[in-house]
């Protein structure tokens, strides 16, 4: 046995941890059945290449294995943009630090802001379900969500209730597309998000449902869906839909910020 030093342990332990979350993102985007795979060619190839040593196969494969790179680029284009986007967000760093027990401290207000933002959400959801009014409200978490706002119209105001049920009005200019909550502030309204083409998304689910689940695959965000045809209230989060919720079930999703 080689001598294994402290290095080498958070070596492999590093790898462990990519492949762990690699894992975690294929399961998350459904694309697990790729990473499979690429998984049992690598093992192929080492077994053809390194183990058994056949020239002619092996050659063969280390020709493929040389422009791996740029097809799991073409394969993973979506996960790998995901991916640095969850990267690049500021309050990864928070994350971090709270991993290690560096920022423990939670700011006193902060539960009480939450609730201020949570119930008029809640109420105004529940009212339009009864009046069977669309809307389709979007809170943003760790990822920001800037590119979505700019195009729709700045409004910057506080969450309420009669805010919030005057924005998807049907004669309100602004009540097609999404609402866009951003650190307990109503940011913007009549937002375009992207649409999800998942083949698993129930007929009578409209564009609304296809947006959320669109942006919960690309963000974090938790987006909460009224529908107009059956006032039934949704949400969506880490490309997952849930239907058929009741007043506790989304102030209690609300709370947690996700499933």
């Amino acid at each position: 046995m080689p001598n294994i030093s402290f290095k080498d342990i958070v070596d492999i332990f590093l790898v462990a941890m990519a492949l762990f979350y690699c894992y975690k993102l294929m399961k998350q985007s459904r694309s697990v059945n790729i990473f499979y795979g690429v998984l049992l060619f690598i093992s192929c190839w080492v077994i053809i290449s390194k183990v058994l040593e056949m020239k002619l196969l092996g050659g063969i494969l280390d020709q493929l294995v040389s422009v791996g790179a740029l097809a799991i680029i073409v394969l993973f284009q979506e996960d790998i943009r995901r991916f640095f986007y969850y990267l690049g967000a500021r309050k990864q760093a928070h994350r971090f630090l709270r991993f290690f027990r560096l920022d423990r401290h939670k700011n006193v207000g902060e539960f009480r802001n939450e609730r201020e933002t949570i119930f008029p959400i809640v109420m105004a959801c529940m009212n339009m379900s009864k009046q069977r009014v669309g809307a389709l409200i979007v809170l943003q978490n760790d990822l920001p969500l800037t590119e979505f706002i700019r195009t729709g119209e700045e409004v910057d105001a506080k969450i309420t209730q009669r805010l919030i049920e005057n924005i998807f009005f049907k004669n309100s200019p602004l009540h097609d597309g999404a609402m866009i909550v951003v650190k307990g502030r109503i940011a913007a309204a009549s937002c375009i998000l992207p649409i999800s083409h998942d083949l698993d998304i129930p007929k009578e689910y409209g564009l609304r449902h296809r947006a959320a689940k669109g942006i919960s695959k690309e963000t974090d965000a938790l987006a909460i869906v009224v529908s107009e045809e059956t006032g039934n209230i949704s949400a969506a989060y880490a490309d997952m839909l849930r239907s058929h919720l009741s007043a506790e079930e989304l102030e209690t999703l609300l709370m947690k910020g996700k499933f």
